[in-house]
């Protein structure tokens, strides 16, 4: 579902970025939301890249032994 926000910007920008989409044979709507869903995937990549630095750093842990799966549950 498409919902509508609402911003504020320079006009002289807002005008100046229409005519580049205009130009791209585009719409600023659309380049917004090519953006908005660029710059959410780029949040979720950062906190991967960031689980995956602490998982290497935890991966010389050695607990000394294995553990039954009714220890790993005790809490």
């Amino acid at each position: 579902m498409l919902r509508n926000i609402t911003l504020t910007a320079d006009e002289e920008l807002i005008a100046l970025a229409r005519k580049k989409a205009g130009a791209a044979q585009s719409s600023l709507n659309l380049e917004f939301r090519k953006w908005l869903a660029s710059y959410a995937s780029a949040q979720d990549e950062a906190a991967v890249a960031r689980f995956r630095e602490v998982m290497q750093q935890l991966d010389s842990v050695d607990a000394g032994r294995s553990f039954t799966r009714d220890e790993m549950n005790e809490r």
